[in-house]
């Protein structure tokens, strides 16, 4: 870290929130910047329409403004497994949060399933009044619905909630301190993270207001605005107006967001809590002692100095005792260090929006890191000459009324106020985020990723992810497809594509060139070794060029063959690519078989650090001592010897030469010469028929008699004949000096197609047989096909083996047998593609893993694109309060919303005991 860094800062590493007319972060930025005000103001028609009471409308007291949060009534129910009726009960301000603590938590690049660390939750919600206005006294519910009702409604389950529905396992904690709550959530979540009681903390708060959607009452001197606007710092400020809102910001030590490679926003520098007390006029009066101390403490926890501080989002709102109280604090707090005067910027976001109570400071909050990241300080609106009571001239401030360019001191450093009714001050010190740590160096293809609960939500997630590559043109597309990998929840519905280029990207996603899957539940995977024949030069090259695990395992292997081969396998395979003298040797046994061994075998340990650990194994003649050295009957170091022993034995045996017939083993049987030995039946149709050359030679001619063509295998030798009877002695003798164990992983015996035994995995008499006796391939994967949730893997060069199971499979089980070699000029591109269609089958990667020689960065992406219905209970009748509320002015009504939250806690209460 920083030399500027003492250990105790928090990195603000991602955002989400919901606005009026802003669906995500971006419009609301986009309104700020433009100075847009986001109140809605009505005519008496549209006020009317909706059947607000003519005397209402008429009332010089009626402000026809309010906040308007876009489908407050909204919600993907399904989503987060509610039923429909559950959906209907739920505080609306519930149903918000968790959709914006789900898009917080994407957009900081998290999936919590995936997650080893804790993630605590630390927020508050406003009054309840959809349970007010909708549910209250509505005659529409019984008894049985009351457990229901109280869950659905008390703010205490909002945190518990969340926790449970996105598995956070850190502190769940409740914050209410009306309007100071969110800021005093966000600094107790510091306080967490800095006590480790969680690694990751999302902070914020959720307010929403079913009352005052047409209007609201206003008198002489009281809070309520009386035109509609926030006029914050204004000489005609006369109040605010309250309305709805949710925020969350994601919460990281800023030592293990830069050590995690996470995207940071901003820095918490400092932070500070405070009460005022009873020294100030009323309980419901701000106090400039009680600000300005917070202020200084926050100032000092951060370490910093005041004349740092080129930016403050005010608390502002727009009273005539409230706003000159609040500046005189910040002076008082801010003269402690310095005298300099005019060079720090105010604002207030509640110009903008309003006083949205509970979820007010998070939203300055976010304001401000916006303002933060893209150095420019959007216009606090309203503001043309100051407020009679504030001497601006003779204070660190003035008032930002234009978007104008952030060129304070660098860092760039801000402070957020809020302060609740009641005396709860809190206050936040924040500077820029420090130059992001350069992304290491990747591989050359990239895999991406995207899921969805539905086809159609998949679909809009695919657009939204073109787009957010077309806006993004210098993205860093091995940091998207980390983030992807890693942030994201994998659901039913999935895609899955490999490129190189961004642009290469976008055609896919727009193209639909894509790989596509549907699979809701984990699978098994069985690994299946290629045998002799399978080899090449330059295979796995690419892989060994970019894939560290594999290439040290290649690179281990060969040093220990050398002394047997007299020879680096190294210098054959990934010499020069059109050696003939190269290609000649490995068509030679003695170093074919070797050679295979290690491919397959480095292959193996690269997919087990990708999270694919085998169910089962089977292997195809030579591919069998693979499964058995994973398997643990041979150490490594036996294992190789025992393979670079049987090619040399197979090497110095008489000539002989293979045919593949597409015949089933019964029909070929009869047409063979006592002479011929049936190598193979790797398929119910397709054997392999070994022997002499004259005796093979024979066979063919009559198969071609019959029109059945036949194949000839490009061997020197014929391999599980009658031919390879001298190697067998030697072979055994040599095999009692090897230690045999019993199998710690199951797998395919070729003698037998059936499990192998213990018995027979530790007999050098069953090894000596195995060089002689015919592969039962087909067998063996109709074993493996019993369980129905195995995928096959092929794990070599090549993908004769996936070809040949395909041919023992039936149905949708021929999608389950995978190739990740099929593409000779790109084994990487081939390994990554079987990645891919593993994780379309429903298969488990360990992506940390498959990053594990990468540093990479999280990016900020689009989020899950929730498929939102209404839920929403119409409100009954309106009682006599209800009416009265809506008709009188906002005194009186503040006192009868009073009575009706304490009849709410009564009947909260009465719930809870029953």
């Amino acid at each position: 870290m920083s030399d500027s860094f003492n250990g105790t800062e928090i990195a603000i590493i991602g955002m989400a929130g919901r606005y009026p007319r802003s669906r995500n972060l971006d419009e609301f930025w986009d309104h700020l910047r433009n100075g847009d005000e986001l109140i809605s103001f009505f005519t008496d028609e549209e006020l009317l329409a909706r059947g607000v009471d003519p005397s209402v409308v008429a009332s010089p007291q009626f402000v026809k403004a309010a906040v308007v949060l876009d489908d407050m009534d909204q919600f993907d129910a399904s989503f987060f497994g509610f039923t429909r009726r559950e959906a209907e009960l739920l505080d609306p301000q519930h149903r918000l949060f968790l959709e914006t603590a789900w898009e917080a938590l994407e957009n900081a690049g998290y999936n919590s399933d995936a997650y080893d660390g804790l993630i605590g939750v630390y927020a508050g919600a406003g009054v309840n009044s959809y349970f007010l206005t909708n549910l209250f006294n509505n005659p529409n519910f019984g008894p049985l619905e009351q457990l229901s009702l109280l869950l659905a409604s008390d703010k205490d389950y909002m945190m518990t909630r969340a926790s449970y529905k996105l598995n956070l396992r850190g502190p769940s904690v409740m914050v209410q301190s009306a309007c100071s709550t969110s800021l005093l959530a966000i600094h107790l979540a510091c306080q967490g993270l800095l006590l480790e009681e969680c690694d990751i903390a999302l902070a914020g708060a959720s307010n929403v207001h079913t009352i005052l959607r047409d209007g609201y009452y206003t008198v002489e001197g009281g809070v309520y605005s009386p035109d509609g606007h926030c006029r914050a710092f204004d000489a005609d400020g006369k109040g605010t107006l309250f309305g709805s809102g949710v925020g969350i910001v994601v919460l990281k030590r800023l030592a293990d967001a830069l050590a995690d490679g996470d995207h940071i926003e901003a820095v918490i520098k400092g932070s500070a809590v405070n009460n005022d007390g009873s020294m100030k006029v009323s309980y419901t009066a701000p106090s400039v002692e009680g600000q300005a101390k917070v202020i200084a403490e926050a100032l000092a926890n951060a370490g910093v100095n005041a004349e740092t501080i080129s930016y403050i989002e005010a608390h502002g709102t727009a009273t005539a005792l409230g706003d000159p109280i609040e500046i005189q604090a910040l002076t008082k707090a801010f003269r402690a260090t310095t005298d300099k005067k005019g060079f720090c910027a105010v604002g207030s976001v509640k110009s903008n929006l309003g006083h949205l109570d509970s979820a007010a400071g998070v939203t300055g909050i976010i304001k401000t890191v916006l303002s933060l990241k893209h150095k420019s300080i959007p216009p606090s609106l309203h503001f043309k000459r100051p407020n009679p009571a504030i001497d601006f001239e003779n204070t660190p401030f003035y008032v930002n009324n234009k978007l104008s360019e952030w060129s304070g001191p660098s860092p760039r450093r801000a402070g957020a106020s809020s302060f609740g009714i009641g005396g709860t001050n809190a206050h936040i010190v924040l500077e820029e985020a420090p130059p992001a740590v350069p992304a290491g160096v990747s591989r050359p293809w990239q895999l991406l990723v995207l899921s969805a609960k539905t086809e159609a939500a998949l679909e809009t997630a695919t657009h939204n992810l073109a787009e957010h590559f077309k806006c993004h043109p210098d993205l860093n597309l091995a940091d998207a497809a980390y983030t992807l990998l890693t942030g994201r929840k994998a659901f039913k519905h999935r895609k899955a594509f490999v490129c190189k280029e961004l642009s290469d990207a976008i055609n896919a996603l727009e193209s639909g060139r894509v790989l596509v899957g549907h699979q809701p539940k984990p699978r098994l995977v069985a690994f299946m070794f290629p045998g002799q024949g399978a080899q090449r030069l330059q295979m796995a090259q690419q892989i060994y060029a970019h894939e560290k695990t594999f290439r040290e395992q290649v690179d281990l292997c060969s040093r220990l063959l050398e002394p047997d081969l007299n020879v680096d396998l190294r210098q054959i395979l990934y010499g020069s690519a059109n050696s003939p003298e190269a290609a000649e040797k490995l068509k030679q046994t003695s170093l074919a078989q070797p050679a295979l061994f290690v491919v397959e075998y480095a292959l193996a340990q690269l997919w087990q650090e990708w999270g694919i650990k085998p169910w089962a194994m089977v292997g195809h003649s030579i591919g069998e001592y693979v499964a058995a050295c994973l398997a643990g009957v041979f150490t490594l170091e036996d294992a190789l010897k025992l393979v670079a022993m049987r090619g040399r034995l197979m090497q110095e045996a008489p000539a002989g030469a293979m045919l593949a017939a597409p015949l089933a083993a019964e029909t070929i049987r009869p047409l063979m010469s006592a002479k011929l030995s049936l190598a193979a039946i790797n398929a119910p149709q397709r054997c392999v028929v070994s022997g002499p050359e004259e005796a093979i030679a024979d066979l063919q001619s009559k198969l071609e008699k019959q029109e059945l063509p036949g194949q000839r295998l490009h061997t020197s030798h014929a391999f599980h004949s009658e031919m390879m009877e001298p190697v067998l002695e030697p072979f055994r003798r040599f095999l009692r000096n090897i230690e045999l164990r019993e199998p710690k992983i199951p797998y395919i015996s070729n003698v037998t197609g059936d499990w192998i035994t213990a018995e027979q995995a530790t007999s050098p008499d069953y090894w000596a047989d195995h060089l002689r006796r015919t592969v039962r391939f087909a067998d063996g994967v109709a074993q493996l096909l019993k369980e129905p949730d195995c995928v096959l893997l092929e794990v070599g060069p090549g993908q004769t083996l996936t070809k040949l199971a395909r041919q023992s499979a039936n149905g949708s089980a021929q999608d389950a047998i995978i190739a990740a070699g099929d593409n000779l000029e790109d084994d990487l591109l081939s390994l990554i593609n079987g990645a891919a269609k593993l994780w379309l089958a429903g298969v488990e990667l360990d992506w940390s893993g498959f990053y594990s020689d990468e540093r990479r960065q999280r990016l900020p992406l689009p989020t899950y694109p929730f498929e939102r219905k209404r839920y929403w209970i119409e409100r009954p009748v309106a009682t006599a309060n209800q009416q009265l509320t809506r008709q009188v002015p906002d005194s009186a009504a503040f006192e009868i919303l009073t009575t009706q939250l304490h009849v709410m806690d009564l009947q909260l209460k009465a719930l809870r005991e029953n």
